[in-house]
């Protein structure tokens, strides 16, 4: 029931990137340009700016954007209330997760669906995302939510939300420059994710953009916990590559600090993924519920 033209509308103000917000939506860019196009021509405004290829609200759009973010959440509610009616709402939902979601994505949304949906059971398993893909796709699971750049032709994958990896150490680092050059990377001691791992292989994807090999970096030890990293990095001048999502709090306490990479950015996708055809009422609630 949701106007179409204002999800394109309101993906588009949170990407602000025509291209991304037209591979979220599985339509052709030309066809959010149509969208974008129609509702300003039915309000007779502009809504974005564009300079080369950035683009930014209008004093219109931010009006727009304000107003369309509370009837998204209006309607996801009308969803979940209906849904929370049916005598569907009840059962086991089996979850599986990569390590970075797990930790800090996932557990407030799980929360509060079971405060909606209390007579739904859930369970949660966390693992690199090859392993719960795995999980997924022996049945051992009901549905996944993984970071990386995989995807297996026998599974349906969903993007749910946006994530950006950045460069750290620790805040007293004082070899540590503000800005460096892709080059630099590979002086630089670096903690790296274990092989399966999706956080590992946008890094290595988005490396290759700048001709640098992951075996080209200096690879001080191999981790598999993001919070063994964080400790690790703390108690030396290393570097790591993290979630912006796993480190909110050591940048508020000025335990760790973003180095920026001049021209590379490290950015990824978190996907709920599910078996082909296999979208059950469970598995479609929660998708509502963690959508945007």
């Amino acid at each position: 029931m949701y106007d179409f033209r204002l999800k394109v509308f309101y993906i588009v103000a949170k990407r602000l990137n025509f291209t991304r917000a037209a591979e979220e939506l599985f339509i052709s860019q030309p066809a959010v340009s149509k969208h974008i196009h129609e509702i300003e021509e039915h309000y007779g405004v502009k809504l974005f700016d564009r300079n080369g290829t950035k683009i930014k609200l209008t004093k219109a759009g931010n009006v727009l954007y304000s107003h369309v973010e509370k009837l998204t959440d209006i309607y996801r509610d009308i969803d979940m209330d209906i849904a929370a009616l049916s005598s569907n709402s009840k059962g086991l939902l089996r979850i599986g997760a990569s390590t970075t979601v797990a930790q800090y994505y996932l557990p407030k949304y799980m929360a509060s669906f079971k405060e909606r949906f209390p007579d739904i059971e859930m369970t949660m398993v966390s693992n690199n995302t090859e392993v719960v893909e795995n999980l997924l796709i022996e049945n051992k699971i009901d549905l996944a939510i993984v970071e990386g750049q995989s995807k297996r032709q026998n599974l349906q994958y969903n993007c749910i939300a946006k994530d950006e990896i950045v460069l750290c150490t620790k805040a007293s680092n004082q070899s540590a420059k503000q800005i460096i050059k892709p080059e630099d990377l590979k002086k630089l001691p670096i903690i790296l994710r274990e092989p399966g791992s999706g956080s590992l292989e946008v890094i290595a994807s988005a490396l290759k953009t700048k001709n640098i090999q992951l075996s080209e970096l200096q690879k001080e030890i191999e981790m598999q916990s993001t919070e063994s990293i964080k400790t690790y990095l703390l108690h030396s001048d290393v570097y790591a590559f993290l979630s912006i999502h796993a480190i909110f709090r050591e940048l508020k306490e000025n335990e760790l600090k973003i180095i920026d990479i001049k021209g590379l950015e490290i950015e990824r996708s978190f996907y709920l993924a599910i078996n082909h055809g296999d979208m059950h009422s469970l598995q479609e609630l929660f998708f509502k519920h963690i959508s945007l």
